[in-house]
C-alpha cells in the first residue's frame, strides 16, 4: 500500500514537473513574444500609430487653439467696436441733448419775440389812439382858435378907428407857434412811427431767423435720430454676430475636449485591461508555483519520512 501511494506520489510528481517545464516554456514563448512584439516591426507599427494618433491629435488641439486665439482676437475686435458704437451712440445722445436744448432756446426765443410782437403791436395800436387823441385835441383847438381869429377880427371891424393899436401881431405868432408844435408833433409821431417800423421789421427778422433756426434743429434732430436708429440696428447685428461666434466657438472646443476625453479614456481602458491581463496572469504563475511548490514540499516530507522509516529496521 505504501509502495502504491509512492508510485501514485511518483506519477503526480512527475505529472507536476511536466506542467511546470511546460509552464515555463509557455512563460519563456511569451515572455520572448512580448520582446519580439516590443522589438519588432508589430511593436513599431503600434507605437508608430498610437504617435502618430496623438501627433494628430496634439495637432487638432493646435488648430482648436488657434482657432480660439482668432475667435478670441475677433471677439476683443468685435468688443472694440462695440466700444466705438456706445461712444458714438453717447456722442450723438450728447448732440441731440444738445439739439434738444437749442431747440427750447429757440422755442423760448421765438415766444419772446412773439411776446415782444405782441407788444409792439399794441404799442403801435396805442400810439395810433394817441396820435388820434392829438388830432382831435389839434382839430379843437384849431377850431377853437379860428373861432378866437373870427371873434378878434370882429372886434376889429368894430375899432377901425385905431387901425395900429389893433394889427394882429400877437395872432399871427401864436399860430406860427401853434404851426411849429404841430410840426414837431408830425416830426415826433413820424420818429416814433418809423422806430417802431424798425423795430417791427426787427422781430419780423428775428421771427424769421428762429423759425429757420427751429427747422434747421428739427432736420438735424431727424438726421440724428436716423443715425442713432442705424446705429442701434448695428449694434445689435454685432452682439448677435457675437453671441453666434461665442456659441460656435464654445460647441466647437466642448466637441474637442469631448474627443480627446473619449480617446483618452479609450486608450486608458485599454492599458487597464492590459495591464489587468499581465496581472492575472502574473498571479495564475504565482498560485500554481505556491501550489508546486508545497506539492513538492509534500513529497519531501513523504521522501524523508519513507527513508527514516525504512532506516530505522535496518539499524
Amino acid at each position: 500500500e505504501e509502495s502504491l501511494q509512492m508510485w501514485d506520489l511518483n506519477k503526480r510528481l512527475e505529472a507536476y514537473l511536466a506542467r511546470v517545464k511546460f509552464l515555463e516554456e509557455e512563460n519563456e514563448a511569451l515572455r520572448a513574444e512580448i520582446q519580439s512584439s516590443k522589438s519588432g516591426p508589430a511593436g513599431d507599427s503600434w507605437k508608430a500609430k498610437y504617435e502618430e494618433e496623438l501627433r494628430a491629435l496634439r495637432d487638432a488641439l493646435d488648430v482648436a487653439f488657434r482657432d480660439k486665439c482668432t475667435a478670441e482676437l475677433a471677439r476683443d475686435n468685435l468688443y472694440e467696436e462695440v466700444q466705438q458704437v456706445r461712444s458714438r451712440c453717447q456722442k450723438e445722445q450728447a448732440a441731440r441733448e444738445e439739439a434738444k436744448k437749442q431747440l427750447r432756446l429757440g422755442r423760448k426765443e421765438l415766444e419772446e419775440e412773439r411776446r415782444a410782437q405782441i407788444w409792439l403791436k399794441e404799442r403801435a395800436v396805442q400810439l395810433e389812439k394817441e396820435v388820434e387823441a392829438l388830432l382831435e385835441v389839434h382839430e379843437e383847438e384849431k377850431a377853437g382858435l379860428d373861432q378866437e381869429i373870427a371873434t378878434f377880427s370882429h372886434s376889429l371891424e368894430s375899432f377901425r378907428c385905431a387901425p395900429v393899436a389893433l394889427q394882429p401881431v400877437e395872432v399871427e405868432d401864436y399860430s406860427k407857434r401853434l404851426s411849429e408844435i404841430w410840426k414837431g408833433a408830425v416830426e415826433t409821431y413820424k420818429a416814433e412811427v418809423a422806430q417802431l417800423e424798425g423795430s417791427l421789421c426787427q422781430a419780423k427778422e428775428n421771427l424769421w431767423k428762429a423759425v429757420e433756426d427751429n427747422q434747421q434743429s428739427q432736420l438735424q434732430l431727424q438726421h440724428l435720430e436716423k443715425d442713432l436708429a442705424g446705429l442701434k440696428a448695428r449694434k445689435e447685428m454685432l452682439e448677435e454676430s457675437l453671441a453666434r461666434q461665442w456659441q460656435e466657438q464654445r460647441g466647437e472646443a466642448e466637441k474637442f475636449q469631448a474627443l480627446a476625453m473619449e480617446a483618452l479614456e479609450q486608450e486608458q481602458q485599454s492599458l487597464r485591461a492590459q495591464i489587468a491581463r499581465v496581472l492575472e496572469d502574473r498571479q495564475q504563475l504565482m498560485h500554481l508555483k505556491m501550489s508546486l511548490s508545497l506539492e513538492v514540499a509534500t513529497y519531501r516530507t513523504l521522501l524523508e519520512a519513507e527513508s527514516s522509516r525504512l532506516q530505522v529496521p535496518a539499524g
